[in-house]
């Protein structure tokens, strides 16, 4: 008999993607395994429509759930908690659909819910309709360390988790060489109406843990959780990339102009910047950002985004003309060694020899794309837990320059040019010690993925657990 794994990712590209590719990943190493995956809707352009085309293959099954408009006026009247809020909501959808899955095969069964990091409200489901649940953690082995230990923290009644925020409070984290400062926690943890660390805890529940890293990367924290009798096995299945995402027809001449462009310019010359699908700035920031760059002398590639309109359910845009954004004379003053583009083919960038380079937001699939293409990082990171991975990046592996590690976007703070100028040239250093760290890790990320590497050991352990949920 056939083991089904049911997959809900969060409804936007990067985590449907990770999921998909996490679920070939387990199709292709044995061929008992069957993959559904649910793909909820949000009322607002995430950009998966397109994308999700391209992802179904033989023994993986994409089911859209229908768009749920029903409770949408009462969830709207909290804009910055609807998208979480929805998702709980759609439990029941969600349940229908795996009960009919369950109710339509003899041949195969659900061996499992895999919910996503943001979809805990899904192992309620898991545990109705009498299935294993299992949580796929799309962010680093120690984010997800630091959360389960702030949870025990917050849980802690001797603690009055609020009044570390905007503290100097520094907590020791198992799998941590350095104290984490409560100034890299990610926002969410103090937010009260987004409970998320009461979803972190959630985790504990399930059978497993499967995360989005590798184990030559991230090796003591892996340790650390893997030690851990009060957490779920851990899984390092990573790392799992996102190539060729968002590949509309536009998006196609878009990438052909970028690589043409690059294809002019000396090997690891062009410093490259883009702060992922949320990355934008308001307008005095940009100047200083455009300041820095033609001070700085160093060819550049920067992916601006427009900041999505207030109070909408919006993901970051495009601006029509740069110019009006940039300081007077800017883009022609550097259009011998500069290029502003929109959207990005962020895999295609860091992977082409032109480049040395890159300015991120330390999201961690950046960071995961960076390592694998071997360029080394300048961290700004903006929101979500970011601060947390720059801290990861910078201070426990000494393989980033730092820009600002706390930064707070939504303070209004503005970083000068000079100490973003600073920071560039010493990014694109050739001497720079933190450019042979990379340079090893990308080859190790590679090792991983060859038979005998620990991705395929982690992997034959989780699917073990899984197959044996059937017999």
């Amino acid at each position: 008999m056939s083991a089904n794994l049911v997959f809900i990712p969060f409804p936007v590209v990067s985590h449907l993607a990770a999921a998909v590719q996490a679920a070939k990943l387990l199709a292709d190493r044995d061929e008992r395994l069957s993959i559904t995956v649910l793909v909820m809707k949000l009322p607002m352009d995430t950009k998966i429509t397109s994308h999700i085309k391209n992802l179904e293959n033989y023994r993986i099954k994409l089911v859209e759930l229908p768009l749920d408009e029903s409770n949408l006026s009462e969830l709207m009247k909290c804009p910055r908690t609807f998208v979480l809020r929805y998702i709980d909501s759609q439990k029941g959808a969600v349940r229908d659909a795996v009960a009919e899955m369950m109710d339509g095969s003899r041949s195969t069964r659900i061996a499992g819910l895999v919910v996503d990091m943001f979809c805990t409200a899904m192992i309620d489901v898991a545990e109705e309709l009498g299935v294993p649940s299992y949580v796929y953690f799309t962010c680093s082995a120690m984010s997800l360390r630091l959360f389960l230990h702030l949870q025990t923290l917050k849980d802690d009644p001797n603690h009055d988790f609020a009044e570390f925020k905007d503290s100097d409070f520094e907590t020791t984290v198992p799998g941590y060489i350095n104290p984490v400062p409560a100034k890299v926690w990610p926002d969410a943890v103090f937010e009260e109406d987004i409970d998320f660390l009461g979803r972190i805890r959630e985790f504990r529940e399930t059978k497993g843990i499967m995360v989005n890293t590798f184990l030559e990367l991230e090796h003591e924290v892996i340790k650390s959780l893997c030690d851990d009798e009060k957490i779920p096995p851990v899984y390092p299945i990573g790392p799992i990339l996102q190539d060729g995402q968002q590949n509309t027809d536009q998006n196609k001449k878009k990438h052909e102009e970028i690589i043409e462009w690059l294809d002019d310019q000396p090997d690891s010359s062009v410093v490259f910047l883009c702060f992922g699908s949320g990355g934008y700035f308001g307008e005095n920031q940009l100047k200083e950002i455009a300041v820095a760059l033609e001070r700085s002398g160093k060819r550049f590639l920067w992916s601006l985004r427009k900041p999505p309109p207030e109070e909408k359910l919006e993901f970051a845009g495009e601006y029509d003309n740069p110019a009006e954004v940039l300081p007077d004379g800017f883009l022609e003053r550097t259009v011998e060694f500069g290029k502003v583009i929109g959207w990005a083919p962020q895999m295609a960038v860091l992977g082409h020899p032109a480049v040395g380079g890159f300015v991120s937001h330390c999201g961690w699939n950046s960071i995961l794309e960076s390592v694998w293409c071997g360029i080394p990082i300048a961290a700004w990171p903006l929101s979500a837990e970011q601060q947390a991975n720059a801290f990861e990046l910078v201070k426990e592996f000494e393989m980033a320059v730092e820009i600002k590690m706390d930064y707070k976007r939504n303070n209004d703070e503005i970083i000068g040019a000079e100490m973003i100028e600073n920071a560039i040239k010493q990014l694109m250093d050739p001497e720079n010690k933190i450019r042979g760290k990379v340079g090893v890790l990308k080859e190790k990320s590679r090792q991983v993925m060859m038979e005998g590497g620990s991705l395929h050991d982690f992997m034959r352990r989780f699917i073990d657990n899984v197959v044996n949920n059937v017999c």
